[in-house]
């Protein structure tokens, strides 16, 4: 009873975070302005250099401000996040075939935890390259969002790995 309690939680759990990046996907694949230009605003450091200019030119050699570079980066973000949502999707498939018997708990569990862990690291890494641009100055929201990912990711990680 116990070992069907963790998996039904697991198998919700996993399907939060699926559902919640396969909406944001659609969103960058849809409607890619929403996105793409907020994350060319932070490359280019553009509301850093209007609000703190001091702070600004100490680190202005950062700022990536070419249009085509910008446009891959974001273009590599919905790469990943798609990526990461497939695998959670399949970790998905791959626990409710274990809770109806049709497959193996590992293997269900293993996909998920895949996925779980990439998700934490789209996220991580939103916060390690938004670091580097100095995004706490003027993109506080951001910063918080993609912290409080990261935590959600890490403890869908403990979740499935605790077991």
């Amino acid at each position: 009873m116990f070992e069907t309690s963790v998996l039904i939680a697991q198998t919700v759990s996993i399907s939060a975070i699926a559902a919640w990046l396969a909406t944001g996907v659609y969103d960058n694949i849809r409607y890619p302005e929403n996105n793409e230009l907020y994350t060319a605003q932070v490359m280019s450091i553009e509301r850093m250099r209007q609000e703190y200019p001091e702070e600004y030119a100490r680190i202005a050699h950062r700022a990536i401000n070419t249009r085509s570079i910008q446009r891959a980066a974001f273009k590599l973000v919905v790469i990943a996040e798609l990526l990461t949502c497939l695998v959670l999707f399949a970790g998905v498939l791959g626990l409710l075939m274990a809770m109806i018997g049709t497959g193996s708990v590992e293997t269900g569990r293993s996909l998920a935890l895949l996925g779980a862990t990439m998700f934490t690291g789209v996220w991580a890494g939103f916060l390690v390259v938004g670091n580097y641009f100095c995004y706490w100055f003027c993109h506080e929201g951001a910063q918080f969002t993609h912290y409080q990912m990261t935590l959600w990711g890490m403890a869908n990680i403990i979740l499935l790995a605790a077991v």
